[in-house]
């Protein structure tokens, strides 16, 4: 992939001049509220170049998010494998952005352009989505894209201590399911 276009963002490789923003964005508490603890700068850099070497290796990874207008960096979004040890195997789709940016419909822009490229270029058969059972808002745009949630399937994440952050929901789509 090099890089994904929809009417309003780019979904590109990462930039060393995305670091700053990205960095900001893992120190918000907002941000992180579903993800645990805040990640110091150092961290934060790190998280980007272990994306780098994953999309290389793959061919595919989270990539960053930015406004066409106006080149701004919002936040990632994109594919990458299951973590070893969860109870589910496969690709996931994810996306992360800035607090300005929620709200404008970026999310589900952005995660729609990543479904057509793991579907059409990639001919994955199947997508996934995780995310804590209280975060309403990824689980909306996890609907708005077409996924669906089994009940069933939903899980305590095994990387995570006891508390808000341990139970996780578990949507789906197949590429047959798309409209």
């Amino acid at each position: 992939m090099t890089e994904l276009r929809t009417a309003r963002l780019t979904v590109r490789r990462w930039r060393d001049s995305d670091l700053e923003p990205w960095a900001a964005m893992n120190a918000d508490p907002e941000v992180r509220e579903h993800l645990g603890d805040l990640l110091t700068r150092e961290r934060s850099d790190a998280s980007v170049a272990r994306f780098q070497a994953e999309f290389d290796q793959r061919g595919y990874g989270w990539s960053a998010v930015e406004v066409q207008a106006t080149g701004e960096f919002i936040g990632f979004a994109g594919l990458d494998q299951v973590d070893d040890g969860m109870p589910f195997t496969g690709v996931e789709i994810g996306w992360r952005l800035a607090r300005p940016a929620w709200g404008h419909g970026y999310a589900s822009e952005a995660a729609l352009a990543v479904l057509a490229h793991g579907f059409d270029t990639l001919g994955l058969p199947e997508i996934l989505a995780v995310t804590t059972a209280t975060n309403h808002r990824s689980q909306a745009v996890m609907r708005r894209i077409g996924m669906t949630r089994n009940p069933a399937d939903d899980f305590d994440d095994p990387t995570v201590p006891e508390g808000p952050l341990r139970p996780n929901v578990l949507y789906r789509i197949a590429r047959s399911a798309r409209t």
